[in-house]
């Protein structure tokens, strides 16, 4: 495939432009990056790693619920930058599939996509993620601890997914961050449950 990483980081930096949920820029570079750094140790496409990583959030139905069904704004910039249609649905299927939320098995999806899924994930973890997870549940009015209704708090979040995380990492790379990571994860907790009165 070819490198249109150039354009993408130019099109994801102005989506992302006002969003404050912990899913911006930067957390799209950092994702990026980090998906760079695993690719090194993969047998992979680096040009299809780049472009997943890069568009991984652009149609999440978090940020773009019109747009998440069949990943238009994902569509649209591929499309626009003349990529082959048979590549574009590769792509926006493995897109499709990296989310926590979605379940997606690993063994529906290219080298390519676990290598995002796992930079995705580790970006979710360690102090980033404890920042990313408050974040989100501020911009969508969540409290950070209720006593009385523990579901619908923030740090329920960390036993519903963050804590997780570390055993589906699919890669070694990220199996060796995670561990650290979630290590972080709990000592956070503890002294989070230290300091409640």
């Amino acid at each position: 495939m070819i490198d249109i990483s150039n354009e993408a980081l130019t099109f994801v930096k102005d989506f992302f432009k006002k969003d404050y949920s912990g899913h911006d820029y930067y957390h799209t570079f950092r994702v990026y990056k980090t998906s760079m750094k695993i690719s090194d140790k993969e047998d992979c496409d680096v040009n299809k790693v780049k472009i997943i990583a890069l568009l991984h959030d652009v149609d999440d139905h978090k940020i773009s619920p019109k747009t998440c069904e069949n990943l238009d704004n994902a569509r649209t910039f591929l499309k626009s930058n003349n990529i082959d249609e048979n590549i574009i649905n590769s792509i926006c299927s493995d897109i499709k599939n990296i989310s926590f939320s979605k379940g997606g098995s690993p063994s529906s999806l290219s080298i390519e996509a676990k290598i995002v899924q796992d930079a995705d994930r580790l970006d979710a973890i360690g102090a980033i993620g404890i920042a990313r997870t408050f974040a989100f549940g501020g911009a969508n009015n969540r409290p950070i601890y209720d006593i009385e209704n523990k579901e619908n708090s923030t740090i329920q979040h960390f036993y519903d997914k963050l804590l997780r995380l570390e055993d589906l990492m699919n890669t070694e790379y990220a199996k060796n961050l995670a561990k650290e990571r979630t290590e972080f994860l709990k000592t956070f907790l503890d002294q989070f449950y230290k300091e409640l009165l």
